[in-house]
Order: C-alpha cells, then structure tokens, then sequence
C-alpha cells in the first residue's frame, strides 16, 4: 500500500510563536468577527456556508451567516473568505516530554533536567501553532505534567491545553524510567498511586501493561480512578490488554496493537461489541494512533520532510543537532524494525473497529522517532481519510467533537458554538476535498486569542 501520496509537507512557518504581547491580550477583550468562510462546526450538519463567528473575551458569543448575523460596530474583523474554518484540533495522544529522538535511554538521561523548563513548553507550542488547540499528554513526570499544563492555562507561555496523565500505571517501571513510570505492587499500592496523581491534579490515567498486572490491580487502579472522577486510558498492544481493560471498564484503549497478527481476535471482537452495545455506558472510545505506522517508510525514503524546520521552534540548537543525528539512519534504529511487516494489517484492524461500533479518536504518539509535534496530527486524518476511507466530516469530528466527549469537556470546547472557548482554525481551500491542507493552517484562535 503506498502512503507516499498522502505525505505532503510544507514548512510551518512559525513565527508568531512567542506569548502575545500585553496589548495583543487584552485585545482578547475586543470583539472579533471572522467573516466569510465555510464552517465545519464539529456537529454532524452540513457545512455552513459565508459563517460568521463573534467571539467576546475568550468565548464565542453567535454563530450565523452573513446577511443574517450582523459585526458589531468597532469590532476586529477576520477575513475568512475562501477558507474552512472548524474547530481547534485535538490530539488525543502525544508525549510532550519527547521531540522525535530516537534513542529513549539516551533522551532521558541528556534532557530530563530540562522537559519542564524547554521541552514540554516547545512541544505545547509547536502542537499550538499546527492547529492543535487541546491535547492530552500520555506519560511523563508528575510535577512537570502539572506545571506546564497550569501555565498554559494561566496564560503565561503559550501551547495548546494539555490534559495530563502524568506518569505510567503498571506493573513494574522499566530501567531507569521511574521519574514517569509508576510500579504496581498490589492492588493498595494501585489504589494509592492512583490518589496520589488525582490529588496532584492529573485529568486521565494512563494504564499500560495490565496484562502483567493481577486482575486485583488493574480493577484497583481502574476502580479508584473512577473514583475520582478522572477517565483511564490503556495501552492495546497485546490481546490480553484489551480482554483485562474490558473486563474492568476501561474508557478509551490506545494504539492498534497486536504486531504483525493480521486481526483482533474473534473473542475480543466480540467482547468490544458487547462493550459497545451498552449505551447507559456511553462510548468506548479507541486512539488508534495509525499515521507514524503508515507513514514511516515513506520518510525513510524521502527524508527532506525531516528537514523541516518548523520542528526546531522552542529547542535549543543542541537538542535539534542531536535529534537529527538520532535520525540519520531510521532503517537502522530497532525501534522500526517491525513497522513494515505491521503496516499491512493496520486498514483490517481499524475496521474491525468501526464495525465493533468504538467511536475512534484522532491521536498520534506524537514526540515518538520522526514523528514531530508540528505534523503528525493532520498526517493521522490524512491517513484516515486518504488510506483507510474515513468520511472527511467523521475524521474531523474524530479530533473535535469526540475528543471533547471523551475528556467530558464538551460544554466547554470541541465545536463552534455560541458559550465554548473560542478554539477556532482556518485554513485556506476546502478541506473536505483537501484533507491535506490541514498540513498549512492559516488561523490559529484559542480562547479568543490570535495565535497566527
């Protein structure tokens, strides 16, 4: 299956990066009008055609249409004629601790001291001026979570709005990784490791390797998070992954999982659609996270996307020299050696989940090797759409509405509508014909401040 028609980059112009100033924030405070593009709301209906959208302050106040919906007087006007305007994207997972390294061990022991301070703000940034107005971030230590969620929120450097697991639940840390990765050792143990990152703030836990836990454990660590109100996500790997996530109700699964193997097994398959026939439980939602799988021969091939440099805007020339050393020879690096054989199985995976009923969420490991916070989200709908036939309103939706349900969020943000945040992107052409230009976005509004 060739994917080299669906890899299309452009260069991201990043400037614009840094924190608006003072005047440009409480311009923030002035209405704005942008005026004249087709809108894609995040609802199921039909574009809208020449909308209008008054944004007051950080919330949109009216939606409608020229000649209906008049600009008040005084107000900044947007032109958006020839543009699709949509919601702000969402990422539904990224690790923000990470820039596309391709040597793990190496990254943690060079940056740790700096993932606070440098790299989350720039991977935040970066997912920012891409379109990518929220993201929840899968793994990565505590305190750094929390902080750089906290000052994005407060306004004090700018990214999008990141909704943090903190470290990893499972059964045992891997080498060297316990500043992010967090053992089980009994289900107490589960339980407060588990009140430990809610008391510290956390909005989703993430659980990965259940299949090495005891079922106590995982229904610990799953119970308790319940508990306390926050969602857990898990890791889809293995069989027994899922069969364990299942059986204690896990609310959304990560990855497509299962290597080389041609399909999900009949019997998970057919406990997904059990799960999924529940609706007094509401979705089980799946991040499939397919774009870096699909994509990865193609950049072997064709590395001049590597080269872009909208993927140096925050770090330091040190850490982007050597993640591109890290990068000279991706055929090499181990962690790519089963890619090609997983590839021809992902298109039958993702539609044994569809026909399952999951509602699937656009995500992307992003921060992974060669997988950069500045292109892997519109890659993930452009593989949706272009390989697998995703309806371009249902990938759209994918990372809008959905991921806003999902993070029980939706009366805040994941459409254009009159009372959300203004999390608001433009692009120029049609991206219901042009999935791909999404690669480009020309507008980038969150809580009604102008970021490009």
């Amino acid at each position: 299956m060739p994917v080299g028609r669906f890899c299309l980059f452009a260069t991201l112009v990043v400037g614009a990066a840094a924190l608006p100033s003072t005047a440009a924030r409480q311009s923030s405070r002035t209405v704005k009008a942008l005026v004249g593009g087709t809108l894609i709301d995040g609802f199921a209906g039909p574009p809208i055609q020449n909308s209008v959208i008054l944004v007051d302050g950080d919330k949109i106040s009216a939606v409608g249409q020229v000649g209906t919906l008049a600009v008040p007087p005084g107000a900044e006007v947007i032109s958006t004629e020839g543009m699709t305007v949509l919601p702000g994207l969402w990422d539904m997972h990224v690790h923000t601790m990470i820039v596309g390294h391709a040597d793990y061990a190496h990254w943690d022991k060079a940056y740790a001291s700096q993932f606070e301070s440098v790299i989350m703000p720039a991977s935040a940034k970066q997912l920012l001026m891409s379109g990518v107005t929220s993201a929840r971030d899968l793994g990565a230590p505590l305190e750094a979570s929390i902080a750089v969620r906290d000052r994005i929120n407060a306004g004090t450097i700018p990214g999008a709005t990141l909704y943090v697991s903190g470290p990893f639940i499972q059964h045992a840390p891997y080498p060297d990784t316990e500043a992010y990765r967090w053992g089980v050792t009994g289900p107490e143990d589960g339980r407060a490791k588990v009140k430990k990152i809610a008391d510290a703030g956390v909005d989703v836990v993430k659980l990965i390797d259940q299949d090495q836990m005891t079922m106590d454990e995982v229904r610990a660590v799953v119970d308790e998070a319940h508990k306390r109100g926050k969602p857990v996500v898990a890791h889809a790997h293995r069989p027994e992954e899922i069969r364990r996530g299942l059986a204690v109700g896990v609310d959304c699964f990560e990855h497509t999982g299962l290597a080389t193997a041609p399909a999900y097994p009949d019997d998970i398959i057919q406990a997904i659609r059990e799960r999924t026939a529940k609706m007094s439980l509401g979705p089980l939602f799946w991040t499939p996270t397919i774009e870096g799988l699909l994509n990865y021969e193609y950049l072997r091939d064709n590395p001049e996307a590597l080269d872009d440099p909208a993927w140096h805007a925050g770090l330091p020339d040190a850490i982007v020299a050597d993640v591109r050393h890290s990068l000279e020879h991706p055929d090499r690096l181990p962690y790519f050696q089963l890619t090609a054989a997983r590839r021809p199985t992902l298109a039958r995976k993702f539609k044994q989940l569809q026909e399952a009923g999951v509602v699937t969420l656009i995500g992307t490991d992003s921060g992974i090797p060669m997988n950069f916070h500045t292109h892997s989200t519109w890659r993930e709908l452009d593989a949706w759409v272009t390989v697998l036939g995703v309806d371009p309103i249902t990938a759209i939706r994918a990372a809008t509405y959905w991921p806003s349900v999902a993070m029980k969020v939706d009366s805040r943000v994941g459409t254009v509508s009159p009372g959300k945040y203004a999390d608001i992107i433009a692009v120029r052409g049609d991206v219901l014909r042009y999935i791909s230009l999404l690669q480009r976005v020309d507008i980038v509004v969150k809580h009604g401040i102008r970021y490009r």
